[in-house]
């Protein structure tokens, strides 16, 4: 059993995914696999309750932003715990990936 959850919200064309437990090689997969059928148009993930992430985990999620402006969708992370951000941190990655205090703040236009 994967030690990562997900829940995942969709609103018209924004979904949520808010993430708890370990972001590691395993949850990695299985954020990989969810993000892979979302068709939304703006996609937000919500760290507030991980408590652990690791490199494999920072990949995913990078490559997911990346894949995002690619294809001109909306990808933003709410910051967690901060044992969490300190990876973020550390990579220099929270310079790079779009962060928003709260999941409501980004809106998807008509």
């Amino acid at each position: 059993m994967p030690r990562l959850s997900l829940h995942t919200s969709l609103a018209g064309r924004k979904a949520v995914i808010a993430l708890a437990g370990e972001l590691d090689i395993a949850g990695a997969a299985t954020l990989e696999h969810e993000l892979a059928g979302l068709e939304a148009t703006a996609v937000v993930i919500d760290l507030r309750q991980l408590g652990f992430i690791d490199s494999s985990g920072l990949r995913a999620l990078a490559v997911a932003a990346q894949r995002a402006q690619r294809t001109g969708r909306r990808f933003a992370l709410v910051p967690g715990a901060a044992q969490v951000m300190r990876v973020f941190d550390v990579t220099r990655m929270r310079e790079r990936l779009d962060f928003v205090a709260d999941p409501g703040e980004v809106t998807v236009g008509p």
